[in-house]
């Protein structure tokens, strides 16, 4: 392993750390989170040099076969969940005002966002039904299960295209996006779970299909939360897990923004191309979010391992990182104004 290698200590760390600090503190140290994740990081972002540089065959092969990253990935399940009922028992059992109790559920939604549906993203992907459990359970923290099925099956089938309800169209506000993506993902994950169970010859209502087990998982976990911690934790557990989602779903918007494959008959599209995903080299961003921002070399081989993840040439950048351009979406005049000359570009640009 390489020293290099270390850097993704700092997404290990430097997330819960700033959770943590969050939740230990009162008054305005409530917010310290979101201010170092939305406002520090991209500041600190734009002066660091971004590396656009890739693994040799031979090194790749070394870090694929190296447990490091992968146990970073586990870890962050009882991480996760003992943030999450840390942050439940404060609101529960200590005295806090609006501002703090804003503050806290704001914080631990970037957890359940980042730790949560993020690393289960990543570990969703792998073939190992034991990563996969560990998926379901992430996103169990964040009531977004359904993620597991849509992403897989649908997301990365129909990126890019009109149908994909995770794909924002050009000039679409993400407050709008956010209303279409959230219930259209859903919507989807019904429909491909009863076309799975169809093919197989089971019925739609059977302990079989994902989406009821996953409805089950979610109800159980929320009454365990109201049972140990109260009825008021569940609100708060809503709340947090609102915040990871609208995180994920602003991920979303800025990864394909105005994007789109051709359509080569009515219903066929074109193969996903690296030109289809915006990425950023920023490195802050890259590590926090474990190389979700190398995003087109993860639609070229969704089950790539994140610390292999390359970056190509012909890939549009976006101008800020990750973390400033969640910020800057939710200006939809200045993200207009910022990404529809560089759509217009793109699409000027010769086939590759």
């Amino acid at each position: 392993m390489k020293i290099s290698d270390l850097k993704y200590l700092w997404g290990f760390f430097g997330v819960p750390s700033i959770v943590l600090v969050s939740l230990i503190f009162n008054g305005y140290w409530t917010f310290f989170a979101p201010v170092i994740a939305f406002v520090a990081i991209p500041t600190v972002e734009q002066i660091l040099p971004r590396k656009r540089v890739n693994h040799a065959a031979k090194a790749e092969n070394g870090q694929l076969s190296n447990k490091f990253f992968d146990v970073l990935l586990y870890l962050n399940i009882p991480i996760q969940y003992g943030l999450l009922f840390y942050f439940l028992y404060l609101v529960t059992h200590i005295e806090l005002n609006t501002l703090e109790l804003t503050g806290k559920t704001i914080s631990m939604g970037i957890g359940c966002g980042i730790l949560g549906i993020n690393v289960a993203h990543e570990l969703g992907h792998r073939t190992s039904k034991a990563e996969q459990t560990m998926a379901k359970a992430l996103l169990a923290s964040s009531l977004y299960m359904h993620f597991f099925i849509e992403h897989n099956r649908g997301h990365h089938k129909n990126v890019s295209t009109p149908v994909d309800p995770a794909s924002a169209r050009i000039n679409e506000p993400i407050y709008l996006f956010w209303f279409r993506s959230i219930f259209g993902s859903y919507l989807s994950a019904f429909q491909l779970e009863k076309l799975r169970l169809k093919r197989l010859g089971i019925p739609v209502f059977s302990l079989k299909n994902e989406m009821l087990q996953f409805m089950i998982i979610q109800l159980l976990l929320v009454g365990l939360i109201g049972f140990v911690f109260g009825p008021i934790a569940i609100f708060y557990f809503v709340g947090a897990s609102a915040v990871g989602t609208l995180l994920l779903e602003t991920v979303n918007y800025i990864e394909h923004y105005g994007l789109q494959r051709r359509e080569l008959e009515p219903g066929l599209y074109e193969k996903v191309k690296p030109v289809h995903s915006w990425n950023s080299e920023h490195i802050l961003g890259r590590v926090m979010l474990y190389e979700l921002t190398r995003h087109s070399d993860h639609h070229y081989k969704a089950n790539r391992k994140y610390q292999v993840l390359r970056y190509f040439d012909e890939s549009p950048q976006l101008p800020l990182g990750y973390p400033a351009s969640m910020v800057m979406a939710l200006f939809p005049p200045f993200w207009f104004m910022l990404m529809n000359p560089r759509i217009k570009k793109i699409a000027t640009e010769p086939a590759i």
